[in-house]
């Protein structure tokens, strides 16, 4: 499996405010960023894998909708983890 409860909760202490956060937005869109790198590889090797594909698409409109809200509510954070992660909008 890719994504092992070590990997997770290495991910959400490095991002979030503990490895327990798991609510946190900044440990939620790293998640979904982790996520989102993984599938792409994947499709990268399988280019007819639609249930994937669909998959990504609704992982990359989760994290477009978290950051969205992270922008309105605190724009300090938002730029933060969008330096941290490498993404831009």
């Amino acid at each position: 499996m890719y994504l092992t409860p070590e990997k997770k909760s290495e991910i959400f202490a490095k991002h979030g405010k503990s490895a327990n956060d798991t609510g946190s937005a900044e440990g939620q869109i790293a998640l979904f960023t982790y996520r989102i790198n993984h599938l792409s590889q994947h499709l990268k090797a399988n280019r007819h894998d639609f249930a994937t594909e669909r998959s990504l698409v609704m992982l990359v409109g989760k994290r477009k909708s978290l950051l969205d809200y992270l922008k309105k509510k605190e724009i300090s954070r938002y730029r933060a983890i969008i330096a941290e992660l490498g993404i831009r909008k």
